[in-house]
């Protein structure tokens, strides 16, 4: 890991949590809806998903938005089971990874999701571990759609640093998106991008050998 961290910030999703976007843009196809890919993707989101990742609409309106979108009587009860479906688990040796590096490194959880994923999410942790909360690994959990802000913009950056005092240059971010960890290294922070293949146990937080 790079020298002189005092301070963590992890992403979420791709990087603690396991996902998997094919899985809804598959959900959602089954609904009927078969030009989901073109309404939302990892890279790039319509205004929809932004508001719903920002808080600007709230689940029920953004259930509201895909029965219209779709144009068929979807229950809702399909439409969040199809919009969970990307999350996926939470390998132990993560969460065990967590643990750990509370005891070392100030710790803090940035992630772009929404208020449907972070009950589902909760809820997935709370079956894995019986850990009701993911907050519980960190000092400070930023999540877009309480904050109003959503990565790469430089500002939750920004805030993020105001807010605890960290340092930027003594401060490690570890996201599975390019354009996340380029926002951060705008902001100072030093910044490991998780790519394909990669993940925090095998590559980065690995045992001292």
């Amino acid at each position: 890991m790079i020298k002189g961290i005092k301070h963590i910030i992890l992403d979420l999703g791709g990087v603690i949590l396991n996902i998997d976007y094919k899985l809804t843009e598959q959900a959602f196809t089954a609904l009927g809806i078969e030009n989901f890919q073109q309404l939302y993707s990892q890279a790039q989101q319509t205004s929809l998903f932004d508001d719903f990742e920002t808080g600007r609409i709230d689940g029920f309106a953004f259930i509201k938005a895909i029965q219209d979108l779709a144009g068929l009587p979807l229950n809702t009860e399909d439409i969040r089971n199809a919009w969970n479906a990307m999350l996926l688990d939470f390998p132990l040796r993560r969460l065990q990874i967590l643990q750990q590096l509370q005891l070392h490194y100030d710790m803090v959880l940035l992630s772009n999701t929404n208020e449907i994923h972070e009950e589902a999410f909760n809820k997935i942790l709370m079956q894995t571990g019986g850990i009701p909360n993911i907050g519980l690994f960190f000092d400070k959990v930023y999540l877009s759609h309480r904050i109003g802000m959503r990565k790469p913009d430089i500002e939750v950056y920004k805030r993020i640093l105001d807010e605890t005092g960290f340092k930027a240059e003594h401060t490690l971010f570890v996201d599975d998106s390019l354009q996340h960890v380029e926002g951060a290294r705008k902001a100072g922070i030093q910044a490991i991008h998780l790519e394909k293949g990669m993940s925090m146990e095998k590559d980065i937080f690995k045992p001292q050998e």
